[in-house]
């Protein structure tokens, strides 16, 4: 299967220049950070703001408690270092200092799934949607290239209340423009079809829109579902995509146990239950690899999905 010739782009880029353009619209816009600022570009926001920009070292749960309390103080921070971090190491500080408080904290995390590579298993957090999304109050975000986290943290800082947001080391496909529609809670319909759904989130949407290709070449009309608002879930558009098509396919850089799939499936269930297949990274730990290659292995590709197409549509209720 060749893959479409995408313009690769980091994410991180992106992210540190909204930081800078939303810090520039709004004086409240405050960033705080935990040594990884270098590494996810969020020292260039410092470079413009010092007097704005928070650097606590190797300290995440304090700057989660730092954060909230420059929200109690009426500001809006940004904190932002490595997803397993961020999310892992902070999770009872961001559920009682954060979500708790229904404070406006922005948790923007970087290095999330497999694609951290060679840093291996310890750094590759692949539980973070399902911690992130149980919590009450918060909102999850997950972009699927690096102009749509852009538009995530703008429209982070334009809502009242906790965020999670994740996104990947590696550069990504860029599959959004930067004149495309984004608001928080309603997926986007990127490919109309009426024989299956793919519902992905993060670079997995680009390995769904290569597999739509390969379906399409079989006779297959694949809808393609860019999930990047995980919660609050746009139950319509899933719930519209199961009633058409008969059949979902889900993907994501996450584990399969409680990410975008189980999310999917209990809204299918509970509206129109329909056939459902989750292609993730299963329960399992990931491994020290270049981020190609662990995709591969741990089966994160358009083959993948087109497999589990072909699996799924035998359930549906219709030829």
């Amino acid at each position: 299967m060749t893959a479409p010739l995408w313009k690769m782009e980091s994410p991180r880029s992106y992210f540190a220049k909204a930081l800078v353009d939303t810090g520039r619209r709004n004086p409240d816009v405050v960033v705080v950070g935990a040594d990884t600022t270098e590494s996810i570009k969020t020292l260039d926001f410092g470079k413009v703001f010092p007097d704005r920009f928070f650097q606590l070292g190797i300290a995440e749960p304090n700057m989660i408690s730092v954060a909230a309390g420059l929200a109690a103080a009426g500001k809006i921070p940004f904190a932002a270092t490595y997803s397993v971090f961020g999310a892992a190491h902070t999770y009872n500080v961001i559920r009682q200092n954060m979500a708790y408080t229904n404070l406006n904290v922005k948790l923007f995390c970087s290095h999330a799934g497999l694609t951290v590579g060679p840093d291996g298993a310890t750094h590759q957090i692949n539980e973070d949607i399902a911690l992130m999304r149980g919590i009450p109050r918060m909102t999850v975000l997950v972009p699927a290239d690096a102009p749509e986290t852009a538009k995530c943290v703008h429209a982070a800082a334009a809502m009242k209340g906790p965020v999670y947001c994740r996104f990947s080391r590696t550069n990504v496909p860029t599959i959004t423009s930067t004149d495309d529609d984004f608001a928080i809670g309603h997926a986007r319909v990127l490919r109309d079809g009426s024989d299956v759904a793919l519902i992905g989130c993060g670079l997995m949407v680009a390995r769904c829109l290569e597999a739509a290709d390969a379906l399409d070449r079989e006779g297959v009309d694949a809808r393609v579902i860019n999930l990047a608002t995980v919660k609050p879930l746009d139950i319509a558009t899933i719930d519209r995509a199961a009633r058409e098509t008969g059949a979902i396919v889900t993907a994501e850089e996450h584990t399969v146990v409680h990410g975008i799939g189980a999310a999917v499936a209990s809204a299918i269930a509970e509206n129109h239950p329909t056939p459902i297949a989750m292609v993730g990274v299963q329960d399992v730990f990931g491994e020290s690899g270049e981020a190609e290659e662990l995709l591969r292995k741990y089966g994160l590709t358009a083959e993948k999905i087109v497999d589990a197409v072909h699996s799924v549509m035998k359930g549906r209720d219709r030829p």
